[in-house]
């Protein structure tokens, strides 16, 4: 193994799949933002294809660079990379710019930089630094809280900075803390938590709060023996009636107008259709429209007169669905799945736990990103901002995606030689 390079050791079926989508992405862009007047230019830098070469090419350098560095030194420095992210996520509330009603960028003259994006390998490193050494023990309660206090962290500083769609990324790392062997129960609750918002929006608290009241009572009447179920019972009940009571005081004091509209837009597609709901609504038209085949390359009509508004950035998935219809549409999902197989296979082979654990991070990213995304164009999730890796335009994105896969591209290439903690 001494005698091999690098270029011997990488895993090039997923470099290959990131040069694929990206190029892909690229093309999406451009159809997204095309027009037969301007045609001519969209490649300068006026235009986001033009910004997105440009990003693309920066993009290869940190490739470049993140493959030069010594292996170790993702496992030596994952604390101190997480540090100065958290700096850098505290100094964008102070002296950031607004964009789309959230102060999460630093701006120096037309370059922007998005602090948020960078968070997330930062936060996989440090999940895999901490719950990857020898001495820390999983199944301690302690062991938990500090690994879901690194990744709240991040989280609360993106929720000042009033990125809720960004936030809630950093959710998904609960799946690297069930992959190390973590309680399923917090995900029962967690879906039972979205299910009781959603129904709290749609049924009457009177309802819902008889509906508790009876099920509670006949669970206490069938556990009358076992004081244990029963006290699990009533503090179940609690909770729901908590969580009913806490839906009105979190839709009016806790999300903004915006983000309000697009909750209630998900769950009563009709209540603003030419204002929260438009997004979505003529997303699933321009998909809709695609058919089987789509339109063609540039044909897409919705495209071309502009009606899904940052069709470039979140709803870039609509661009495919219309020009490429549901053969187009099937080719980008089966891409992401694929590459989705790839990183969970490298992840598993790993022989060090620290590499592991941070390749089951860039799985939950990219399985949140690419879900969350895709749901939201087709109006089954609210509208929060989440891009499309590799497809939706935005350098820190790009660079953010990139960084995160080549890292575990790098481990995996090392995975012989097992890291001495």
């Amino acid at each position: 193994m001494r005698g091999e390079s690098i270029l011997d050791r990488v895993d090039w079926a997923t470099i290959s799949l990131y040069f694929v989508m990206v190029l892909l992405g690229w093309s999406s862009i451009y159809a997204a933002v095309y027009d037969e007047e301007n045609a001519a230019d969209l490649i300068s830098l006026a235009y986001n294809p033009g910004k997105q070469l440009v990003w693309i090419g920066t993009a290869l350098i940190i490739i470049i660079g993140v493959m030069s560095l010594d292996f170790k030194f993702y496992d030596y420095s994952g604390f101190i990379i997480y540090g100065v992210v958290i700096v850098l996520l505290i100094a964008v509330l102070t002296t950031g710019t607004v964009v789309a009603g959230s102060k999460s960028w630093f701006q120096i003259g037309s370059f922007r930089l998005q602090p948020a994006e960078f968070a997330k390998f930062a936060t996989a490193l440090a999940l895999a630094k901490y719950l990857g050494d020898v001495h820390v023990k999983f199944e301690e309660i302690k062991t938990q809280l500090i690994a879901l206090a690194i990744m709240g962290v991040p989280m609360l500083l993106i929720l000042l900075q009033g990125d809720a769609g960004s936030a809630m990324v950093f959710s998904s790392f609960l799946i690297v803390l069930f992959r190390e062997g973590i309680s399923p129960i917090y995900f029962i609750l967690g879906f039972a938590f979205i299910i009781l918002f959603i129904l709290t929006l749609l049924v009457s608290k009177t309802v819902l709060f008889i509906a508790t009241i009876v099920i509670c009572v006949i669970m206490i009447g069938v556990s009358f023996k076992h004081p244990k179920r029963i006290i699990a019972t009533v503090v179940l009940g609690v909770m729901v009636f908590v969580t009913v009571i806490s839906v009105d005081f979190l839709m009016t004091n806790v999300l903004k107008p915006h983000q309000r509209s697009r909750v209630i837009s998900l769950v009563n597609p009709d209540a603003d259709p030419l204002g929260a709901g438009w997004n979505v609504t003529q997303s699933k038209i321009a998909i809709g429209s695609g058919g089987f085949f789509g339109k063609g390359f540039l044909d897409g009509t919705q495209t071309k007169f502009d009606f899904v508004p940052e069709q470039s950035t979140d709803f870039i998935f609509c661009t495919i669905g219309e020009e490429q219809g549901w053969i187009g549409s099937l080719v980008l999902i089966s891409l992401f799945v694929v590459l989705l197989f790839r990183i969970s296979a490298i992840a598993e082979r790993q022989k060090s736990k620290f590499a592991r654990i941070y390749g089951y991070g860039v799985l939950s990213v990219f399985f949140f990103h690419f879900a969350v995304n895709i749901a939201m164009t087709i109006g089954f999730f609210p509208v929060i901002g989440i891009p499309l890796p590799f497809f939706s335009y935005g350098g820190s994105s790009l660079w953010s995606f990139t960084i995160l896969l080549f890292i575990l591209i790098k481990l995996d290439s090392h995975r012989m030689q097992i890291l001495m903690r």
